[in-house]
């Protein structure tokens, strides 16, 4: 287990650092200039390199690239550039509200997806099968703003159940206002996973139901019930777990258009308003920072294969 540990975190520092260099050299390669930005179009030449100098862009790129990486290992992010606040605060800020939503949006997609996935399953070629698995195609097809703005118009406009928009903060409403407020965005990017993810496990579920054992199961006399939960779930689960660390990482990346759509103010929102005001600083470390958060899901999964099946883990040493 140490080395098959080791190799994981070896992997994972080689990643995070090869993400690190592509994010900042493709920001550098961009057209346009910040400081220029900034100022405006009618600034003087003199303004704009007196306000380059203060943001430290008239450093060479590897002075900067070093500096970047010194302050992520610090905590000190820099300053926006638009904002003029702390990157460090604003990001945590507009965590508060993504990572709820994605973890809501993830466990939606788990539930839904394991019980459709091992019923349909369990009647392979039934009528019950094909409904579900024609509805998972619709599913997969349905764009989640799109699908976002059909609730908005049920159950914001119509019903009056919900908030058209907007997040309230944990500190006003509690957990149960912030809760409600992201309920409608969280089902708008659980569907379309959800659908993938049933399609996924119905696949692994009915190739481990062919198996030998999980004849020798029944046969011993557990039941058919006993038989899906108890054996052919937990092996059937290698493909499903990689593909919900794909879903996860792509819920905390993804969000961007679910969070305009519903005028969240998330991570996905701030980047999004960074990237309009040229705000390099903010997008950069936003962007490492959703790389860094992919990246450490998929080793997360990759322990989770040990747990699973330990002969991922014997046959890595």
């Amino acid at each position: 287990m140490p080395l098959f540990l080791l190799k994981r975190l070896l992997t994972l520092i080689a990643t995070l650092l090869a993400a690190s260099v592509v994010v900042f050299w493709v920001l550098e390669i961009l057209p346009g200039n910040a400081a220029q930005i900034l100022m405006g179009p009618d600034a003087s030449p003199e303004a704009v390199q007196a306000l380059a100098r203060q943001l430290g862009l008239d450093h060479p790129p590897l002075q900067r690239y070093g500096s970047w990486i010194a302050g992520m290992l610090t905590g000190n992010l820099g300053n926006s550039y638009v904002y003029s606040t702390p990157v460090l605060e604003l990001v945590l800020e507009r965590l508060t509200l993504t990572v709820p939503l994605a973890v809501m949006a993830m466990a939606m997609t788990t539930v839904l997806a394991l019980a459709v996935g091992v019923y349909a399953a369990s009647h392979h070629n039934r009528a019950g099968d094909v409904g579900l698995m024609a509805a998972t195609q619709v599913g997969v097809a349905i764009p989640n703003f799109w699908f976002a703005i059909l609730l908005i118009l049920l159950f914001a406009v119509h019903l009056r159940w919900f908030a058209a928009g907007g997040f309230p903060g944990w500190e006003d409403e509690g957990v149960l206002g912030g809760v409600k407020a992201l309920l409608l965005p969280a089902i708008s990017l659980a569907v379309v996973q959800a659908a993938i993810l049933a399609r996924i496990t119905r696949s692994a579920v009915l190739e481990v139901m062919r198996e030998d054992y999980v004849r020798t199961a029944r046969a011993k006399g557990l039941s058919r019930r006993a038989t899906l939960w108890r054996h052919v779930l937990r092996n059937a689960l290698i493909p499903v777990v990689t593909v919900m660390g794909l879903q996860f990482a792509n819920l905390l990346a993804g969000t961007i258009v679910v969070e305009n759509v519903f005028y969240l103010p998330g991570l996905g929102r701030l980047i999004f308003q960074s990237i309009s005001n040229r705000d390099l600083i903010v997008v950069r470390n936003c962007v490492m920072l959703l790389a860094a958060m992919v990246v450490i899901v998929n080793f997360v999964v990759d322990l989770l294969y040990a747990v699973i099946d330990p002969r991922v883990k014997a046959s890595d040493i």
